[in-house]
């Protein structure tokens, strides 16, 4: 029997009453959202078999339930595919960006780390990856923005709190933060989609190139303005070369 308010009460108790939440549905709810992380996970793992073109039908058939049965938890394909990119995002692909910035390592440590944790993730889950970005529209599209806002004001934060610490200037921590979470990104999606290098190779070139911009940001301490200053060659280092740059201490 569901909440019932009599004459007989006092208006108080009618309130009281009133007030009580039903618990058939709270039940309903814990249920529903415990049975559709279940088939968030059948559908992640019928994704990694089938593809990244998997439908409905295939999804349902690898979960072992009906098309309906689907339906009577998410709204529609997008539901249950947004639905899929959350998890992928929040249990799989955050928290191997967010351990390799966490980490207590040396900056050019940080830089490797965060690079190969991202690169070795889409790596080692190309399907459901693939899946997650060539549903990336609509609300679909927020989730993947929404991932890579967090990574990088992470990112900013640690920058930041480590320019500071080094007397640096910090005011560009955010777009140098923005830039290489999205250069990384596209790089990486670039080669999964079409494998032209192994994977340790794209991690040594992005950090190549990453390291590059950092040593340069913190030749300068991080001054726009003591950059603009220099003269900018494109000078290869060559170790039998002398540096005609460097001053003559006699």
């Amino acid at each position: 029997m569901g909440l019932q308010v009599t004459e007989s009460m006092t208006e108080p108790e009618k309130a009281d009453k009133a007030e009580k939440p039903d618990g058939r549905k709270r039940r309903w709810r814990e249920h529903k959202i415990a049975r559709r992380e279940e088939l968030v996970d059948g559908t992640i793992s019928a994704i990694r078999l089938r593809g990244r073109d998997i439908g409905m039908d295939e999804i349902a058939s690898e979960i072992g339930v009906s098309k309906t049965v689907l339906y009577r938890y998410f709204a529609d394909k997008s539901d249950l595919t947004n639905a899929t990119m959350v998890r992928y995002v929040e249990t799989i692909l955050a928290p191997r960006i967010y351990g390799a910035i966490g980490g207590d390592l040396d900056e050019y440590e940080l830089t490797e780390a965060t690079i190969s944790a991202y690169v070795e993730t889409v790596a080692s889950d190309p399907e459901l990856y693939l899946y997650v970005m060539a549903n990336g529209s609509g609300a679909g599209q927020d989730v993947v923005a929404d991932s890579e806002r967090m990574i990088a004001e992470l990112l900013s934060t640690v920058l930041g709190e480590r320019l500071r610490r080094m007397d640096m200037d910090s005011g560009g921590s955010v777009p140098w933060s923005y830039a290489l979470v999205g250069g990384v990104q596209l790089a990486t999606h670039w080669w999964i989609s079409n494998r032209s290098m192994t994977s340790d190779d794209l991690i040594s070139y992005l950090t190549m190139m990453t390291w590059g911009g950092i040593s340069g940001i913190a030749a300068v301490k991080a001054s726009p303005a003591r950059f603009q200053a220099l003269p900018h060659p494109l000078v290869p280092d060559d170790p039998d070369t002398p540096n005609t740059d460097t001053p003559n201490p006699g």
